[in-house]
This record gives C-alpha cells, structure tokens and sequence, in this order.
C-alpha cells in the first residue's frame, strides 16, 4: 500500500515494534510519510542508508552525485540525531543488510518511500518478501512526487505519452494536499538504540570508508562554495529563490544563462532533501498561478519517472523505435571536445566548462550542447547521457533520460529531430551581451560582443586586439554548423524511409 495524504498509519503497523526507516532517494525529514509514520512507533526508530552498487555499472552514483551524497548524509545523520534517532551505514544489497539487522535485533517494521526505478522497485519487491519471511512488515508509504506515479492517467486508464495533457490532468486535481512538517522527535528506546549499536559496530560503515569524496585530483574543490547539501540547504534555496520573486520572473528569465533566473533545487530535488509538494505549496502560497511556468517544471519531473515507470528501458532505449536504426558516428575526439569545452562554439564550451567547474549546467545550454552532440557531431544520446550522469550534481535517472531523448527526437512528446540548435543564433538570443560566455569561456573576455559567439568570423585585427589566437588560445569550429545541419537531416532522412 502507497499512502497519500493525509497520513494513514498502517492498519497492520504495531506501535511498540521497533522500526527502521529505509532511506534512499527521500534523504529528508520534512513531508516524508516513512518519517512522519515512524514518529508513531513508540519502541525505537533507526533510519538505514544502504550503498546500494550491485545493480547496472552504469546506473550507479557518479562522481558528482557521489560528492553531493557524502554530505546530504553527514547532514541526514545529525538531524536524527537532534531528533533521538541515528543513522546506520551499511554497503551492499539491501535485502542482504536487512537479513543482518533482523537476525540480530527480531521481527521489525520497515518504512519506506516509493519510489519509481526499475532497480528500486526489484529492491523493495526483496526487502518486502524478507519481512515477511521473517515475521516483520514492510510499508511504502508516501512518494516523492506532486502524485504517486501512476495515478495520473487518461481517461481509458492508460499512461500519458504527451506532456500537455499531463500538466492538464494534474491541475485539475484541484488543491495540492499539504505538506506534513517533519517530527520535532522521535520515542527514544534505549533498550533499541543499544542493541543497533552493537550490530553497528559490527556489521555496519563509516561514512569516510566510502571514499565518496575525490581527492587526487579533488576536481569538486569549488563545489562547497556553490552548493550547501542536505534538507537546510535546501530549504534555504528555495527561500532565497522565493525571496527573489524567482517564480514570478521564471517565465520570462529562466532561459538566460547570464542570469540567476533559475531555482536551481534541481539537486535538492534530486536526492528527496526536499518534497516536490513543499516547493508547490511556499511557491502557490505567494505567487499563486503566477508561479504556473515554474511549478510546470515539477509536473515535467513527474511525467520523466512516468515514462520509467512505464519503460524500464527508457534509459538505454530509444522510446520512438525508428531511432534504432539510425546511422550514429563514432568519433571518440569529437566527443573528447564536447566534453571538454573545447568544440569551438562558445556558447557549447560554456555550458560544457560550467558542467565541470560546478556540477551543473543551466536548462536552455543543456539543450544547445546535448543538440550539437547529437545533430552535429551525430554521437549518440546515451554517450551525453551517461556524461551528464556522471558529472552533474542533480543527476537524475527520470529527468536525464528524458531530457536527453526529448532533444534527440527519440522520446515520448520530443523535439522533433530536424529542430537542430544553431550554437551561434542560441548564443546570440539568450547570452545577448555574452556574459555567460565570458565567465566560463575567459579566453574570449576581451572579445567585442558583435564575435563573442562567432570569433572565426572576427578580423584578424579584432582577434588581435582580444589577446586571442584561434587555434592556439581558443579552438577553431571542430565542424561547421551549415554542414553539419545538412549531414544531420540526409542521416534522419534514412530512418524516415526505413
């Protein structure tokens, strides 16, 4: 059973078992039914963290996620701790982790959120069948999403494969349910708290054994100062957004990369250190249907992990099959250069340079560098896909998937193919003065802004004058843009006659 709002305790759930709260993508206190039903046990509650890397290789954690998770958890940890709760660590598969606890500490309960990937959902089907074996409970309850996935659907029952309608059906559900505060404490046990500490010693992690963090080299050293991980840091950005009247201007701002237009919660988000439902309810409390472009971009997120739910594949797996027979290049230097910041396109090597230096990359130049990767140097989505996985702080399964199959035509509700970026025409529009540009790409600062998005095109003199030497200071074009274009379309033309 999933509960929704408001809170049901499970009929089946005895307040004097001990219970432990599973978590995974949820790591928050706030608006978290596992979290708010454990307040109710009255015989102990410990949260567990397991590290869980048994599933796919390339699902698992990249770097910067792996950055972000070391210290959502330091932080996790100490407010449970505030709270008369703790945190266990353990590494391994989650079925496996549980048969330890519960061989040692008896039949428990154990709460958990849903949660919409086809690995998470194997993990609970597992964990599930052991409670029972073992005379304890297993519960999902709640979700992390505006509404469980799966329960927007049309009127024949069936999924939505397009987004509009989607968005449609969500608003009218009419008023979003509340958010439920987190816990101010939970029933100590010290009977419970001891007999956990000891398997702890025993069985479980430190964080540090991990080895979460880079070192050599620590290429994250920025990060701290762009980014507070965790539930505070969290709510503390999207107050400054809301603050900012961020949601008001979003329509008209959020694709300029020169300014601060965007939430940015999208990491926040990602790793469940905040409910889509509070960011609804503060947004709608103060700007109302003001506030509509921007609360869509949580509708989007919700329809990402629909078409998962639906297509388990959906990250590796083209969801329009025609694209399976489209001709893709191997060109392992030009992807070398993308990754790099180094294709001669700056408004490309921006975005690509803020991905590195930062973790993230600003909504509209993830669509213009996944568009010149996959139309003009025609490299196949997932190799973007799986680049952005591993370097993006708010990498998220739902979310990177359909966005990188949305710009390559091969998704549900996509782009279609023929719609190809020009990199300098999306520069010049939405970095107008090219200070995007100037910030991540120094290199072309001095430029005149008439070339900051074109410098091949610059005299000789102008170049001269900027302290830039093209081919040597800044990349020439590595393809050009008219030709590409062209190249592109004959190569979608195949699949089309197909």
């Amino acid at each position: 059973m999933i509960a929704n709002s408001p809170l049901e305790i499970p009929s089946d759930l005895s307040t004097d078992q001990p219970a432990f709260i599973w978590f995974r993508h949820d790591l928050r206190l706030d608006d978290q039914y596992a979290v708010a039903t454990a307040a109710h046990i009255k015989a102990g509650v410990t949260g567990v963290y397991i590290l869980d890397e048994g599933g796919r290789d390339d699902w698992k954690f990249g770097g910067a996620s792996r950055w972000w998770l070391h210290h959502t958890l330091e932080r996790l940890a100490k407010a449970l701790s505030e709270r008369g709760s703790s945190l266990v660590l353990a590494r391994g598969n989650p079925r496996d982790i549980f048969a330890s606890l519960l061989e040692a500490l008896g039949p428990v309960s154990i709460l958990a959120t849903a949660h919409d990937g086809p690995f998470d959902r194997k993990r609970e089907e597992d964990v599930a069948s052991l409670a029972k074996e073992t005379g304890g409970v297993f519960h999902l309850v709640g979700h992390n999403r505006l509404y469980p996935t799966g329960t927007i659907t049309t009127n024949a029952g069936t999924p939505y494969k397009v987004f509009t309608p989607f968005w449609r059906s969500i608003g009218e559900r009419g008023e979003m349910p509340n958010p439920i505060d987190a816990p101010g404490s939970f029933p100590v046990s010290e009977g419970w708290a001891e007999k956990v500490a000891e398997w702890e010693r025993e069985h479980g992690d430190r964080l540090g054994d991990w080895q979460l963090l880079p070192t050599a080299p620590n290429w994250a050293e920025g990060f701290n100062e762009l980014w507070q991980p965790g539930e505070a840091g969290a709510r503390e950005q999207l107050d400054r957004f809301l603050e900012h009247d961020g949601p008001q201007h979003y329509g008209d701002e959020r694709d300029r990369p020169d300014k601060s237009a965007t939430s940015q919660l999208s990491p926040h988000l990602s790793f469940g250190e905040i409910s889509p439902r509070r960011v609804w309810a503060e947004t709608m409390g103060r700007f109302g249907n003001r506030s509509e472009p921007f609360l869509r971009q949580l509708g989007w997120r919700d329809f990402s992990w629909e078409l998962v739910r639906h297509n388990p594949d959906f990250m590796d797996v083209n969801w329009r099959s025609e694209f399976d027979h489209f001709e893709w290049e191997q060109n392992d230097e030009a992807l070398t250069a993308w990754k790099k910041g180094k294709t001669g396109y700056p408004i490309v090597d921006a975005g690509m340079r803020q991905l590195w230096q930062t973790g993230w990359m600003h909504n509209r130049v993830r669509m213009i560098v996944a568009s010149f990767l996959i139309k003009d140097l025609l490299i196949h989505w997932r190799e973007g896909e799986l680049w952005f996985w591993d370097t993006l702080v708010d990498a998220d399964l739902g979310n990177n998937a359909a966005g990188w199959q949305w710009v390559a035509g091969s998704g549900a509700d996509a782009s279609p193919f023929f719609r190809i970026f020009n990199p300098v025409s999306q520069g010049e529009k939405f970095d107008p003065e090219g200070a995007y540009v100037r910030k991540f790409v120094p290199e072309l600062k001095n430029l005149p802004q008439k070339y900051i998005h074109a410098p091949w095109t610059a005299p000789a003199r102008v170049l001269a004058d900027a302290g830039v030497k093209l081919g040597a200071d800044y990349p020439k074009p590595i393809v050009d843009h008219k030709a590409a274009r062209e190249r592109a379309l004959e190569a979608y033309k195949s699949i089309k006659a197909a």
